[in-house]
């Protein structure tokens, strides 16, 4: 029996997809409804395990009315990693731009930018808080002072050049948070030069023989190629942020779990799902209306 095209596609989708789908029903789909009834009810630890006594929406209430923290770390969490994605994506793209160029050391150099990843999250954010290390970053921070383009100079020469407060408060951010920025864009990297390579080279030869410029280039042929890509690595960066390990909002529900008892373990609960819900809406606000503007190359 001889299957159309669009159905040997359909099957070759779901042949794909079935080892995700097999696993998350006999692993994580028992879990995820356990965890919905936690988030409605109170724990009680008992000498055989546990008992769950359903108080309804009290855990959700005590998040949104009575936690203050919470709420406060919420909208303090929102705010940073939607204020962050834009500095990671523009690192990524102009750091996988000059990896793309042609140079002695080219592999050395991808190495030292996916050095973060390959350690691992943990391991750097250790290194960082050491004592030694903080000494001497503390130290090395100082000596710059003197420098040109180094902490209150830098902000002093910003605000000489009249730029907008909030723009200026931005870039001192994004200077304050440089070494967070480089230590979460090793994947966007390679996502971009990846996207980078698979531009055919006869796309630019041909735009060069009709006198485009650098900046058409980019606009006509690089961006719109990359579109798929850039898409990918937004989607990417924000569930990689608010998931990461040294995430406020995670501490706090980690915090609220071993802290509150039974109690405290509901309510928890109740805060994972609904951060889930509102990352969720997020991305699905970011797909909507950003995929729309994505370039598909047949």
């Amino acid at each position: 029996m001889k299957l159309r095209l669009n159905t040997k596609r359909e099957l070759n989708g779901w042949i794909f997809v079935a080892p995700f789908v097999i696993g998350f029903i006999l692993f994580f789909l028992y879990p995820l409804y356990q965890s919905i009834l936690f988030s409605f009810s109170e724990l009680e630890i008992t000498p055989g395990g546990f008992k769950l006594h359903p108080v309804g929406w009290q855990n959700y209430y005590k998040l949104l009315f009575e936690n203050v923290k919470f709420r406060q770390v919420f909208v303090n969490t929102m705010i940073q990693t939607l204020s962050d994605l834009p500095l990671i994506l523009i690192f990524s793209f102009f750091a996988a731009n000059l990896l793309n160029q042609q140079f002695r050391g080219r592999f050395l150099a991808r190495v030292i930018f996916f050095l973060p990843v390959i350690i691992g999250a943990q391991t750097v954010m250790q290194i960082q808080s050491g004592d030694f290390i903080s000494g001497m970053m503390r130290s090395a921070n100082l000596a710059q002072d003197a420098g040109l383009f180094s902490g209150l100079r830098l902000e002093e020469y910003l605000y000489q050049m009249k730029l907008p407060l909030k723009f200026t408060d931005y870039i001192m951010t994004a200077v304050n948070h440089l070494p967070a920025i480089i230590n979460a864009s090793g994947i966007q990297i390679l996502i971009f030069l990846a996207a980078l390579q698979s531009i055919p080279s006869s796309l630019y030869e041909a735009a060069k023989m009709e006198g485009a410029t650098a900046w058409e280039y980019f606009w006509k042929i690089t961006f719109p190629l990359i579109s798929p890509m850039m898409l990918t690595n937004i989607v990417y960066t924000l569930v990689d942020s608010f998931t990461a390990h040294d995430n406020a909002l995670v501490k706090l529900i980690r915090d609220t779990a071993w802290s509150g008892g039974g109690a405290g373990y509901g309510v928890s609960v109740a805060m994972s799902w609904f951060y889930f819900a509102s990352i969720a809406f997020i991305l699905i606000i970011i797909l909507s209306v950003l995929s729309r503007s994505v370039f598909y190359r047949e």
